[in-house]
């Protein structure tokens, strides 16, 4: 922090556990440094759902999918990634999200999980990738997941829109892809 005013840099310093502590008033006043976090937003027929971005290695368009004899009804097939063949699973086949709008599959999009987190190359089927956003935690009600450790879900996120003089939330529930893909056992 350095600029025409030497005080304000000298006048914040580093509190314990993450607080900043102002020292300009005399007093000391305390705020605590909220932490953010990124997730991919995607769309499940009408609804909006988020995973953590650093558990995604890429974003790719539809590819024609092979579809496996005798596999779960999640599993879509398998695709050719550049050389690899990679395993799709259908997230709405496998969350039992139903859609008014049947979107043929050429249109989805799959998510490609990054490989430190999957037994073999992963990736899911979605409706559409909507964006990349950040967030701080007071963005989260985390009131769905209390008491079940089992639970694919970390928190809903509110998200605050602007449309001209309105303000709306829009709820995106943050999956939590790891516990989601270790209840299908295609995690490590």
């Amino acid at each position: 922090m350095t600029g025409n005013n030497p005080d304000i840099s000298t006048s914040l310093s580093s509190g314990l556990n993450g607080l900043l502590v102002d020292k300009s008033l005399g007093k000391s006043t305390e705020k605590e440094v909220e932490e953010s976090f990124q997730v991919v937003e995607f769309l499940l027929g009408q609804d909006h759902f988020a995973i953590d971005l650093f558990d995604v290695k890429e974003v790719v368009e539809y590819a024609r999918i092979t579809k496996l004899p005798n596999s779960p009804v999640y599993i879509k097939g398998i695709i050719d990634l550049r050389g690899e063949v990679t395993t799709i699973i259908d997230l709405k086949q496998q969350l039992a999200i139903t859609s008014k709008n049947k979107i043929s599959d050429d249109e989805t999009r799959i998510i490609v999980l990054d490989d430190r987190i999957t037994n073999s190359k992963i990736g899911i089927m979605v409706d559409d990738v909507l964006t990349v956003s950040t967030y701080n935690a007071s963005h989260v009600d985390e009131t769905a997941t209390l008491g079940d450790e089992s639970s694919h879900l970390l928190g809903i996120i509110k998200k605050k829109n602007r449309d001209k003089d309105k303000e709306s939330t829009e709820l995106v529930i943050w999956l939590d892809i790891k516990t989601l893909l270790r209840d299908m056992n295609q995690i490590k």
